[in-house]
């Protein structure tokens, strides 16, 4: 499955961009191996997205997507990590115009229920634990069991609607949306205070990292909080947090 130089069938994964329910206006399917399947499922993927461009005042202009693109991402590759290869059904990807739908064969591994992988309280089990252990030391996994909170974290500060994960039929489902949220002014920065009353002790490059923000947005809205005395800086300057 990781090395095969011809079609797996073990490893097919269908995209669609769907117009309705039935209407199917580009398709693809995968029969590769595990590398190629993360890389041409996001190309994919990312072809069939709506994309806004931000005049920035830099000679580059920004593009900025209408799905967090690191979500998708870390949904995709969760897809084949945790995936059921002894299930006969394929991994499902459906694009529509408000939502994209991916399923995978397989119910949550061992005693993880969607509860504890809401709240974050279980430890990280695969029931493809060469496939894991590759995936993280080729680096496209980044820590295990972190995916989950990396994708609502993500869609947070993207700002759009919370993603639904879900036992589904046979398998696992996870809806992302990319309805915007009613947000005011200060949602960014309140976000920020609520990851950082959960993860506390975090530099601020560390938090740049994990939660996508651009390094000067960040900085201002840090600074903000220490002015408004909601957070403190503790421990020396290169060691604390």
């Amino acid at each position: 499955m990781l090395f095969v130089s011809n079609i797996s069938s073990l490893t097919c994964m269908d995209i669609g961009r769907f117009k309705s329910e039935t209407l199917i206006i580009d398709s693809l399917s995968l029969s590769t191996d595990l590398f190629t399947e993360v890389e041409e499922s996001l190309t994919f993927i990312r072809k069939n997205l709506m994309v806004e461009y931000i005049i920035t005042g830099e000679p580059k202009r920004m593009e900025r997507y209408d799905y967090p693109l690191e979500a998708i991402r870390e949904v995709v590759i969760n897809m084949i990590v945790h995936r059921e290869y002894r299930d006969s059904g394929n991994s499902i990807i459906k694009i529509y115009d408000d939502r994209i739908e991916f399923f995978n064969p397989g119910k949550l591994y061992d005693d993880i229920t969607i509860e504890k992988l809401q709240s974050g309280n279980y430890s990280s089990r695969s029931r493809n634990r060469a496939i894991a252990k590759i995936f993280k030391e080729a680096g496209i996994i980044e820590r295990y069991g972190s995916g989950i909170k990396r994708i609502k974290n993500a869609c947070r500060f993207h700002k759009i609607k919370e993603p639904v994960f879900e036992e589904f039929q046979h398998g696992f489902r996870v809806i992302l949306f990319n309805k915007k949220l009613d947000e005011g002014i200060n949602e960014g920065i309140n976000s920020l205070y609520s990851f950082i009353k959960d993860n506390q002790g975090k530099r601020v490059s560390q938090i740049e990292k994990e939660l996508h923000i651009p390094a000067k947005t960040l900085e201002r809205w840090v600074k903000q909080l220490r002015d408004e005395a909601k957070i403190e800086y503790r421990g020396r300057k290169k060691t604390g947090g």
